[in-house]
């Protein structure tokens, strides 16, 4: 059966920063990948305001482009808490996609975004059955942590890496496309911002730790035996 990996960010970008290697990966091997961020009203964020709409559907976009779905929950930045509400709105995504394999971000952060979807997502990825009062919920059953770079991630020791090196043109123009967006700039493929410059430096730095040219890097919330995504 064609295994599913849920990722789980708190905004549009915290995937395609974060693991987009991983992500393309997964689709290589025929595995369905559908990524979930929790804020889907970006009406509060100066830089696409009167554009958020195409923010989100260019998200869509990109990542059916790449062999995935994107989905979007109704919070605004600021706007979610760890509540019984936010828990059960995850809890039903992981209900409806059924992941063998998750990813959530690291829960020490300089964002309260990142901190408040890391302990949503731990609750509704670990006791899905008890948020949803259904039994036949499961959890997935491997689920990682991923950071989102040195200007968010506090304390972040990973023991799991995944070679990248194949995919990241396509996960570097992917990231390049979105921030193009948010600068209200056509895509130029000899052009690159913070995001990408951080990220090919984190890439790099993780493949420096596993003996890769990239890669990227998780910490599993429990021990594995067998980490191959």
């Amino acid at each position: 059966m064609t295994r599913s990996i849920l990722a789980i960010g708190a905004h549009y970008d915290d995937c395609p920063f974060g693991i987009p290697g991983t992500l393309l990966r997964a689709v290589q091997k025929h595995q369905r990948v559908v990524i979930l961020s929790l804020i889907g009203d970006y009406t509060n964020w100066p830089p696409v305001r009167g554009r958020e709409q195409g923010l989100m559907e260019l998200s869509k976009q990109l990542a059916a482009e790449r062999g995935m779905e994107m989905r979007f929950l109704p919070y605004k930045s600021l706007g979610f808490e760890p509540t019984l509400e936010t828990k059960r709105a995850v809890a039903e995504v992981v209900a409806d996609v059924k992941p063998d394999t998750a990813f959530m971000l690291w829960p020490r952060d300089r964002h309260p975004d990142h901190e408040a979807a890391s302990a949503i997502c731990h609750a509704a990825l670990y006791q899905p059955a008890r948020l949803l009062g259904r039994d036949e919920v499961k959890s997935p059953s491997r689920v990682y942590w991923y950071d989102n770079g040195p200007g968010h991630t506090i304390g972040f020791e990973p023991d799991t890496y995944v070679d990248v090196s194949t995919e990241w043109p396509v996960a570097s123009e992917w990231l390049g496309r979105l921030m193009a967006y948010v600068r209200n700039e056509a895509y130029d493929p000899t052009k690159t911002d913070a995001a990408m410059e951080t990220k090919s430096v984190l890439a790099r730095y993780r493949g420096l730790a596993c003996g890769a040219k990239y890669a990227e890097a998780f910490k599993s919330v429990r021990p594995v035996v067998n980490a191959e995504f």
